[in-house]
């Protein structure tokens, strides 16, 4: 190797960016609670009606202004897909959804655990609508 080479190689040396390893680390994955049914039937019309219509009728309901929470979690959470948004939100949210309940349940006699589906939850709000006088709907 002539002299040339050597300052060349030493000046490359003097050059070189040598990069740490990356520390990683790995999030734990998250876990969920295992909710009832009529709860994922509730929060998925409730997601519905807050979507496409609106939630007069579930604002007699709330004694506590659970829908508050809920409403805001809906709202900054609207990219997400039906199905993942029911499962995040309950994870953060089943208790407002459980207080709501309740007091339909006390208020409208109903049986939260009877109501199977979605389709039940959407008859008997209409239902509801419906009673009220001078009501569109």
């Amino acid at each position: 190797m002539t002299e040339e080479e050597k300052n060349t190689q030493a000046d490359d040396d003097l050059l070189k960016v040598v990069m740490p390893e990356a520390e990683r680390v790995t999030m734990p994955e998250e876990s969920y609670k295992e909710q009832p049914e009529y709860l994922k039937n509730f929060t998925n019309f409730y997601i519905s009606e807050f979507d496409q219509h609106d939630l007069e009728l579930m604002n007699l309901f709330d004694t506590d202004h659970n829908m508050v929470d809920i409403n805001q979690y809906l709202i900054n959470n609207k990219v997400l897909s039906r199905r993942s948004l029911i499962k995040h939100i309950l994870r953060r949210h089943a208790d407002n959804f459980l207080n709501l309940l309740a007091e339909i349940e006390k208020e409208a006699e109903v049986k939260p655990a009877e109501m199977t589906d979605y389709a039940d939850w959407e008859k008997w709000y209409e239902k509801r609508r419906q009673q009220i006088p001078g009501s569109l709907s």
